[in-house]
């Protein structure tokens, strides 16, 4: 059933798929049973809050907080919702989202669509989480004269409903937002928004693009205002080799292509951290065997998204348990052992 629902799905253009998923699952997910048990093996505790496996769902997918029961149930450890901003806004003009099939990749120019975080945080209120864990993903709106307001009213409002809540400051589609990962503006934004957080987990979500200088920034910042954990990373807007006639597209690039970038910006982001800061590994893992590696690698949890358009809604409940194969295969109890070994 899954993989036919994967193929009706690659029938549609890329937004009323995503859209279909979505309301597909926001359905499923009142009455449908979870596709993966406990696996104790897999329970983690990272920013003091249990996961009852490393692998989550990453931002962008449920906008809006529509399906969390129905992500939950097939497999992931958390689902992260979002990015919410505080005024709803369309996001970008379409065509902005373009499947790379030959490549097994995704470019995406969405510009946070979404509700409007009053809405989008009442819906993951009353959703029903089924013991995964729920983060809550801010941004700013387009068109804000103060961003850093925006952040922290997005803080203040998610922290209040949210296991954890991230700050995403990485996205290549709102312009200037980039800018944010950088010196004093970081440091404002951090501060400001460690206040509001209060006794709520803070992650922050950096680019896969920054160069060693950026990440040493990041690093140093992040460590000293109390952020918990480090989410490595957002799209790239750098353009490996690519096969589709799509490879063009402006936007920020996911999937396949995205793995070496990203496994190599989560060991200069450890090495600058030298493990002060609990790190989440995301772009490009499409199996146990890669999430391991990123684990081994030093991440504490790991994100999945892109490949759901190729691997269809099995995928979390196959990474979990490829993923508790290979820590039993090297003798590790737990996923805390086996981060950075």
């Amino acid at each position: 059933m899954a993989d036919l629902l994967s193929r009706l799905a690659h029938m549609l253009d890329p937004e009323a798929a995503h859209v279909w998923a979505i309301r597909a699952l926001g359905g499923w997910g009142r009455s449908g049973a979870p596709l993966a048990g406990a696996m104790p093996r897999l329970a983690t505790v990272v920013a003091g809050v249990t996961f009852p496996n490393p692998v989550g769902l990453a931002a962008g997918l449920d906008k809006d907080a529509r399906a969390i029961p129905g992500l939950m149930a097939l497999g992931f450890g958390s689902v992260e919702v979002g990015t919410l901003t505080p005024r709803a806004q369309p996001g970008n003009p379409k065509p902005r989202l373009f499947r790379l099939a030959e490549d097994r990749a995704v470019i995406n120019r969405m510009g946070f669509n979404n509700g409007g975080l009053a809405a989008g945080v009442a819906r993951a209120a009353a959703a029903t989480r089924r013991g995964g864990v729920l983060g809550i993903n801010v941004g700013a709106n387009k068109d804000a004269t103060d961003r850093i307001a925006d952040y922290v009213a997005g803080v203040r409002a998610a922290a209040a409903v949210a296991d954890y809540v991230t700050i995403n400051i990485s996205s290549p589609n709102t312009p200037g937002l980039r800018d944010l990962q950088q010196g004093a503006a970081l440091d404002e934004l951090l501060a400001a928004c460690v206040v509001e957080r209060g006794t709520t987990p803070l992650f922050l979500k950096i680019a896969p693009d920054l160069d060693a200088a950026g990440i040493d920034g990041v690093a140093k910042a992040a460590i000293a205002r109390g952020v918990d954990a480090l989410v490595i990373g957002n799209t790239t807007i750098s353009r490996p080799a690519l096969r589709s006639a799509h490879a063009g597209e402006t936007g920020g690039l996911s999937g396949a292509p995205l793995r070496a970038l990203a496994a190599a910006k989560l060991a200069e982001v450890r090495a600058a951290t030298g493990g002060q800061i609990a790190l989440v590994a995301a772009g490009g893992i499409d199996s146990g065997a890669e999430a391991y590696a990123r684990i081994r690698a030093g991440a504490s949890l790991v994100q999945l998204y892109s490949a759901l358009v190729y691997e269809g809604p099995g995928l979390p409940r196959r990474v979990v348990t490829e993923l508790a194969a290979c820590l039993a295969r090297d003798g590790f109890a737990s996923v805390a052992e086996a981060v950075g070994a």
